[in-house]
């Protein structure tokens, strides 16, 4: 058993997804108390490390706050409505879940006295942007998802400034690795790319394959996850959590195809409307606190393959 970690507790909304399972995961690891949250409405509850104290809850319902008290030491919220394409046919829910179940998070943090929070933004919010590498300044939504997150972010600064909540905000770019939602009605080309392939089936890209995405490795993600619990130069302020390089959705899948030493052709269909050309991470504030990302491309694809061999493709 682990020995906690000078008591500190934390809990995490989307537990049961993506990035929060994988936070969890090494939080338990370092020796925290994990709280988690989920309606398991996009989570999957087999993800949910043993040892986390979990509770099937929606962040849009009230009954989550008496889970929000002093004894937390940080609030991670992930949960989110967030593939793009779903968002754009269903703006409505996006802003239910997105707008309004943040704000219920961040109000049960402010009631609860929770000492700070850290919650996920999205470099969506750069989307309209021409400026490479993309800093933090450069807000420009154009999808109803990175609209919904910058509600989001309106209101971490008027619960900053009003109620003086300490708060960090996250942009993730293009997250991978174990875990990562295949399930999603068009799912993250990593996955989609890798699961397609060891089904030896052609996968899919939309538009030419020209289209540039910055790819963090979630380990990367979640070393400045912990950086926020013990910096406290990171509170009010914004990162960007990326590479700072960008590869062409064409050269992962030729990546992917070399490792898996497949020929088999992809499938090209219409582009994705919503969606920018090329996003690439300006990390430069992230980086001046010492944080800098570790894992390569190939040992990130690597580990990914494997865990979808072990953990994916026996099940279906």
């Amino acid at each position: 058993m682990n020995k906690v970690n000078n008591n500190k507790t934390i809990l995490i909304t989307g537990v049961a997804g993506f990035i929060g399972s994988n936070l969890a995961d090494r939080c338990l690891k370092e020796g925290y108390r994990v709280i988690g949250i989920d309606n398991l409405s996009y989570g999957v509850k087999e993800q949910i490390p043993e040892g986390v104290e979990f509770h099937q809850l929606d962040i849009r319902s009230q009954e989550i706050y008496p889970l929000f008290t002093q004894e937390i030491d940080a609030v991670y919220h992930l949960a989110a409505k967030n593939c793009i394409a779903d968002c754009q046919i269903d703006p409505l829910e996006t802003s239910d879940i997105n707008v309004t179940g943040t704000v219920n998070v961040f109000e049960a943090s402010r009631r609860g006295q929770v000492d700070k929070v850290i919650y996920a933004e999205s470099s969506a919010l750069y989307e309209g942007s021409s400026l490479l590498p993309t800093p933090e300044s450069e807000v420009s939504p154009q999808s109803f998802y990175s609209v919904s997150k910058l509600a989001g972010m309106v209101f971490a600064e008027a619960y900053q400034r009003f109620f003086g909540l300490r708060m960090t905000a996250l942009r993730y770019f293009c997250v991978y690795g174990p875990r990562q939602d295949y399930r999603r009605t068009i799912p993250p080309v990593m996955s989609a790319f890798i699961i397609k392939l060891l089904q030896s089936e052609q996968p899919t890209i939309f538009g030419t394959g020209e289209k540039r995405r910055d790819f963090i490795y979630v380990d990367d993600i979640n070393d400045f996850h912990l950086k926020c619990l013990d910096d406290p130069r990171t509170d009010g302020k914004v990162f960007n959590l990326g590479s700072g390089v960008s590869y062409s959705v064409s050269e992962i899948f030729a990546k992917i195809s070399e490792i898996l030493h497949s020929d088999i052709s992809p499938i090209y269909e219409k582009d994705l409307q919503g969606e920018a050309q090329e996003t690439l991470a300006d990390i430069t504030s992230a980086k001046n606190l010492g944080w800098v990302p570790k894992v390569t491309l190939e040992e990130g694809l690597l580990n990914s393959i494997e865990y979808i061999k072990r953990n994916v493709l026996v099940k279906q």
